[in-house]
């Protein structure tokens, strides 16, 4: 457990640092962009190390059937994820569309997990996502983008989502939980 907390520490610490200080982010320049994503790397390895070795301490028994709406809510967490890479419709009109999408992963896999280590990846993941968005519209107002490729994105973004859920589906297998039979 002490891993899994270390990588989330880790993580929700580089991405805030250009939130919190934004002289000492500005003054690493470009090293600075690298060592963030170092950081981010160490902590999703901690995280995912951390979050198989820990025990299984059950706190709640998932409602059965909750995984169909985990399916379809990782579908849509995944489609927020390119909102912004492929501009579709929805790209000038969400702030936060990868962190909504980190928001719905949490909740998501909340509904099908109930033991400690669950709860504390995913639960600080969605508080993570939360906070950082309020951290983000206290800095200032939206500019709302502009132009994009409308529903040609949104397509491009729809095929992408259903290839993504595929190979995430199958290294859930490999790993031994099957995201898509029925709980």
């Amino acid at each position: 457990m002490t891993l899994l907390m270390a990588g989330l520490a880790l993580w929700i610490a580089a991405h805030l640092f250009k939130r919190v200080a934004p002289g000492a982010r500005a003054a690493l320049g470009g090293k600075g962009r690298g060592l963030v994503a170092l950081a981010l790397l160490v902590s999703l390895v901690l995280m995912v190390i951390g979050y198989r070795a820990a025990g299984f301490w059950p706190v709640y028994t998932p409602i059965a059937g909750m995984r169909h709406l985990n399916n379809l809510m990782m579908v849509v967490s995944i489609f927020l994820f390119g909102v912004g890479g492929t501009k579709g419709v929805l790209y000038p009109k969400l702030r936060h569309p990868m962190l909504l999408g980190v928001l719905i992963w949490a909740l998501a896999h909340l509904l099908v997990n109930g033991d400690v280590a669950s709860i504390v990846l995913f639960g600080t993941m969605g508080v993570w996502a939360v906070v950082e968005m309020m951290v983000i519209n206290a800095a200032g107002p939206w500019v709302r983008p502009t132009g994009g490729r409308g529903l040609k994105g949104d397509l491009f973004n729809a095929v992408g989502t259903l290839v993504l859920v595929a190979v995430i589906g199958a290294v859930h297998s490999w790993l031994g939980y099957n995201p898509f039979t029925g709980s």
